[in-house]
C-alpha cells in the first residue's frame, strides 16, 4: 500500500474515532479499505481490556467471508480455569512474556501450532499472520486496559509483504487509539449505569452536572430492605457476607429494572428506587408489578442457596408516591445525583414498619389512592400508624392474603399487573 492511500485510510480512521463509530464497525470499515487498497488480509482480530464489574475486556471480528461468528464479544477473568489456559497459550501472552510488540508466523508450519487457535486458522485457508500490541503510557491505562491487541491474517503464499507490513505497522495503531477512544466511552457509560443508574447516567453524560441544578418531579418511590441481614452476617463468615447481599440485591434491582425502574442508591443493604411516568397510576402498577417479581426472584434465590446448605431470608418492601428534588446535590468535588424530599424519609420509615406489622409489602395512603378500582382492591388496610419524624398519622396498606392463598384470586392480581 503506497504513502496516499495510507494517509486516506488513517484521515478516515481519526474522522470515525471522533464521531463515535463503533468497536466492530471501525475495524469491518477498515479491513474492508485495505483490500480496496491491496492488502489482502483475510481475518483480523482485535482485543481491549476494559472496566467492568462482569468482563474483562471485549474483542472484535472481521472476515473475508461469511461466518456463523459474531462480530463483537466480551471475555471473562482470563487468571483462572480454562480461559486461563487459553490464554497462556495464546500469541498475545508469548508476546508480553518475550518483550514483542510485532509477531509474524507462518501458519501450519514449524511451532505455529503451539498457539491456541492458529491450527484452525491454517485449516481454514490462511497462511501467514501477524499480531501487534500497542501499549499504553501510565497516564493512559484505565483498570487493566493497557494496551491493544490485534492479529492479521492473510490467504497470500507470500504474506503481506514488507510494504504490507510497513502499511500495518503506520495503519494499526491509529485504529488502536481509535478503538482506544470507543472503549473508554464505553467504560464511562457502564460506570454511570452502574454506579448511577440507567436514567441517572444518561442525564449526567448528556452534561447534567452542574451543582445544585434539581428537577422536581412526582415519582412512585421503592425501599427494600433485607429481613434480619445484621443477625445472618453476625452468624456466617466473613467471606459470605458480601455474596448474601449481593445475592439479595440481585433479586431487588433485576425486579425493579424488568419493571421500568430506576434503582438510585444501594443503602447497606436497602436499596431505594423510582418509577416515573406521566400517568402516575401506570409507575404505581410498575411498582407493584416490581414487587411481585420480586418476591418470585427470592423464592427462585432461597431455593437455589437452601441447597447450597447457605443461610436465606426475604425483605421488606415500602411503596410511596410524592414529589421529590432530583438533580445534583453535594459539595463542589462530590456530587450525588439522588432524590431528596420529604417523601424519601417517608418511604423508608414505612418499609421500616413491615416488621412491626408483619408484612413484606406496605404502601402508603397515597400510594393507593389513585389507583384504578381493581388495584385499590388488592391492598388491604393494617391499620392507621404515625411514622416516626412524620407528623400525620396515615393507614399503611398490604398485598390482599388472598393473592397468595388463592389461585384464582392470585391468578387476576397477576393479569392486573400485566394489563
Amino acid at each position: 500500500m503506497e504513502l496516499t492511500p495510507r494517509l486516506r485510510l488513517m484521515n478516515w480512521l481519526v474522522r470515525q474515532g471522533l464521531s463515535g463509530l463503533p468497536e466492530n464497525d471501525l475495524l469491518r470499515g477498515f479491513c474492508e479499505r485495505c483490500r480496496a487498497e491491496g492488502l489482502h488480509v483475510s481475518r483480523a482480530m482485535v482485543f481491549i481490556d476494559t472496566l467492568h464489574p462482569i468482563f474483562e475486556g471485549r474483542g472484535f471480528r472481521w472476515n473475508d467471508a461469511e461466518t456463523n461468528e459474531s462480530t463483537a464479544f466480551e471475555y471473562g477473568s482470563t487468571s483462572e480455569g480454562e480461559a486461563a489456559d487459553a490464554w497462556r497459550r495464546s500469541i498475545f501472552y508469548h508476546m508480553l512474556e518475550n518483550g514483542h510488540q510485532e509477531f509474524r508466523l507462518e501458519l501450519g508450519q514449524g511451532d505455529s501450532n503451539n498457539f491456541k487457535f492458529t491450527g484452525d486458522l491454517a485449516d481454514s485457508g490462511h497462511k501467514h499472520l501477524v499480531a501487534h500490541i500497542q501499549q499504553f503510557g501510565e497516564a493512559g491505562t484505565m483498570g487493566q486496559m493497557d494496551c491493544v491487541y490485534s492479529y492479521w491474517v492473510t490467504r497470500h503464499d507470500d504474506g503481506f509483504g514488507e510494504q504490507g507490513l510497513e502499511a500495518l505497522r503506520d495503519l494499526v495503531p491509529v485504529l488502536g487509539l481509535a478503538v482506544k477512544s470507543a472503549a473508554q466511552a464505553e467504560i464511562a457509560r457502564t460506570l454511570g449505569r452502574v454506579y448511577l443508574g440507567r436514567e441517572t447516567s444518561e442525564r449526567v453524560m448528556r452534561g447534567h452536572i452542574n451543582r445544585g441544578v434539581t428537577e422536581k418531579i412526582k415519582a412512585v418511590l421503592w425501599y427494600s430492605d433485607v429481613r434480619g441481614s445484621t443477625a445472618i452476617s453476625e452468624r456466617i463468615g466473613p467471606d459470605e457476607i458480601i455474596p448474601f447481599l449481593n445475592d439479595y440485591a440481585q433479586a431487588s434491582i433485576d425486579a425493579v429494572h424488568d419493571a421500568g425502574g430506576e434503582v438510585l442508591k444501594l443503602i447497606g443493604d436497602g436499596v431505594l428506587a423510582m418509577f416515573t411516568d406521566e400517568n402516575v397510576a401506570r409507575a404505581k402498577r410498575a411498582a407493584l408489578r416490581a414487587e411481585h417479581q420480586f418476591r418470585d426472584n427470592i423464592s427462585k434465590l432461597n431455593a437455589r442457596r437452601a441447597s447450597e446448605g447457605r443461610p436465606t431470608t426475604t425483605a421488606y418492601v415500602g411503596l410511596h408516591v410524592g414529589e421529590v428534588l432530583y438533580g445534583n446535590i453535594g459539595s463542589e468535588d462530590r456530587l450525588d445525583f439522588t432524590v431528596v424530599g420529604p417523601a424519601v424519609n417517608e418511604v423508608s420509615r414505612i418499609a421500616s414498619m413491615c416488621s412491626s406489622v408483619d408484612r413484606e409489602l406496605l404502601t402508603s395512603t397515597a400510594f393507593r389512592t389513585g389507583l384504578d378500582a381493581a388495584g385499590r382492591n388488592y391492598l388491604v388496610s393494617t391499620g392507621r400508624f404515625v411514622l416516626r419524624g412524620i407528623s400525620q398519622a396515615q393507614d399503611l396498606y398490604t398485598l390482599d392474603p388472598a393473592v397468595a392463598a388463592d389461585e384464582v384470586v392470585g391468578g387476576k392480581y397477576e393479569r392486573y399487573l400485566t394489563s
